[in-house]
């Protein structure tokens, strides 16, 4: 069926309510917008679904989600779990909510109890809701950082993690399997409440959650004594986690944490920003401008969904600046395993874990310590997938991370927890101001003590059915012609990601990986999640400057090669 013959069904069909058949009825002379809304089904991949929000089999809709969570409903069904039961959580952006409630709907009328959030929440704690009712997997509505038209969707199972094979790719081939959309079954709201099977979660679950937090402080008696000179400002850039990230800091014992006033409430269009992307130093404008005014030590700001948290600190200038996640990274491994140390708790069972695309300054760092990092493909479903692993192989979780600003401590939650870190980097520059430095003095410390690691990235978008096809072209280029030499350098290793095995086991993913022969590195993939692809760079040397040096060099040779 070609896009034509989709956008009339959509448009002629009873399946579709009005207010759809309004919208494309509105762009039937736009042959372009059609095509884009119908040359494809929006995939529900192995990172659940994620697109722009609107009416079409390539949108973020209800059918669209209803669609995926038949196709949920269908896998867990045949599982044969007694009781089987779904916990749903959204975050602050455009039809969350309404989304949430349509897949409520239809696992219900699947005969699936659903655990509704009674309002956003982050999704971190979605993933510690799993765990705590036992439930056989997890919803959360969310588009993370993305700008305000995307909405998207992402399936958890039952221990708490991102769905991963082969669970995923069975939960793909059910929802696949969904050719018309008059199959997903449907309920409304008062049939559910008589049937039992929706319980609205709030309160009680938020308790837990703080609680299981503020066990993973370290140094308590630091916070306590600082905590009437430490000044924090922070901002949840209009998203989930103003509540529980205040909450944490208050009961974990810092009194002077300002929020930012015009970022503090939730905002779908995100007004305040271009992108509500703690990556971005724009993102933090308001938050610099308040930090100056009170002279603060600290800015924190945690993306929509309060996974990700960025950090922003004084340089020896006295100017803020944004740490990359790289940066905040390697400080947090040092201070936990240092603190570890210093508790006696270190083990030679012990591990880090990072992904292949992480700054391998952070696994020197550990090494020192003497403890191990083991790099996994990037998302943090497989550092969760690990952290599984661990609780039958022997090893300790101590610290997992990746270069995207998402960080996890602890094992009740299994993926990057933006209020989790929030603290411990609290926490940490509650450390370092008692001993008479910032973080920026600590990270400082550690280029000199480990060497000067330099990182970037370059996020290429491609737009719909041309730009996907560009973008597959490209990446077959450097794997059926990889370059011989980059930037002079002769290429000393060529890692594909869909043969590669190295120290363990990784599943197949498209990856490009190319080591050069002074140990600099650059890695391509496609984003799991958005249309684009994604290049990463590292670069080491003997000083700050001569880093960012080979960097420009490096970056310039592969953008050559990609244009």
């Amino acid at each position: 069926m070609n896009h034509m013959e989709r956008y009339n069904k959509w448009i002629t069909e009873s399946s579709f309510d009005e207010e759809t058949k309004s919208e494309l009825l509105g762009i039937k002379d736009n042959e372009k917008d059609i095509e884009d809304r119908f040359y494809k089904d929006l995939e529900f991949g192995t990172g659940g679904l994620r697109g722009v929000i609107g009416a079409g089999t390539n949108r973020m809709n209800r059918y669209t989600v209803g669609r995926a969570t038949q196709g949920l409903a269908n896998y867990i069904l045949k599982q044969n779990i007694p009781d089987p039961s779904v916990v749903i959580a959204y975050d602050s952006r455009h039809f969350s909510p309404e989304f949430s409630r349509e897949a409520a709907r239809v696992l219900n009328a699947n005969g699936i109890k659903v655990y509704l959030f009674d309002a956003l929440r982050p999704t971190p704690e979605l993933s510690f809701a799993v765990r705590a009712l036992k439930a056989t997997a997890g919803i959360v509505v969310t588009a993370s950082h993305n700008p305000p038209q995307y909405n998207g969707y992402k399936v958890y199972w039952r221990d708490g993690g991102q769905a991963v094979s082969p669970t995923a790719e069975d939960m793909i081939r059910e929802a696949n399997a969904i050719e018309d959309f008059s199959e997903i079954k449907c309920i409304s709201e008062c049939s559910i409440q008589e049937k039992g099977l929706l319980q609205m979660v709030g309160k009680d679950l938020d308790d837990l959650y703080v609680e299981k937090v503020k066990t993973l402080s370290l140094n308590p008696d630091i916070i306590e004594a600082v905590s009437d000179t430490l000044k924090i400002v922070y901002t949840p850039l209009h998203g989930t986690g103003n509540k529980l990230v205040r909450r944490v800091l208050r009961e974990a014992g810092f009194k002077h944490v300002s929020v930012v006033p015009e970022q503090e409430l939730p905002d779908p269009n995100f007004s305040t920003v271009k992108s509500p992307n703690p990556e971005e130093q724009e993102a933090f404008t308001l938050a610099i401008e308040l930090a100056k005014q009170q002279n603060a030590d600290l800015i924190i700001g945690t993306d929509p969904d309060c996974d990700r948290v960025g950090v922003v600190v004084r340089n020896n200038k006295g100017e803020y600046v944004v740490l990359t996640g790289n940066q905040t990274g390697a400080l947090l491994i040092d201070y936990i395993l240092g603190s570890l140390k210093r508790l006696g708790k270190l083990s030679e069972k012990t591990t880090v874990i990072d992904t292949i695309v992480t700054s391998k300054m952070g696994a020197k760092i550990a090494s020192s310590y003497g403890v191990k990092t083991i790099s996994v493909l990037t998302g943090f479903k497989y550092i969760a997938e690990k952290i599984k692993e661990f609780e039958t192989d022997g090893r300790e979780f101590a610290f997992g991370y990746e270069e995207s600003y998402g960080y996890l401590a602890g094992t009740f939650v299994r993926d990057k927890d933006a209020v989790i870190a929030s603290m411990l980097i609290c926490e940490m520059a509650a450390y370092y101001k008692k001993s008479g430095m910032s973080l920026y003095d600590g990270l400082l410390g550690l280029f000199e003590k480990h060497g000067w690691f330099k990182e970037s990235q370059t996020s290429i978008a491609f737009k719909g059915k041309e730009g996907m096809e560009k973008m597959k072209e490209l990446i077959n280029r450097f794997r059926f012609d990889a370059p011989e030499t980059v930037n002079g350098l002769k290429v000393a290793e060529v890692r594909d990601y869909m043969d590669y095995q190295g120290e363990i086991a990784l599943p197949k993913e498209n990856v490009l990986f190319f080591i050069l022969e002074d140990g600099a590195w650059f890695c391509i993939r496609p984003s799991g999640t958005e249309p684009k692809l994604k290049v990463y760079y590292s670069v080491t040397s003997n000083s700050m400057e001569n880093a960012e040096e080979r960097m420009k060099g490096l970056k310039a040779a592969v953008e050559s090669m990609i244009a």
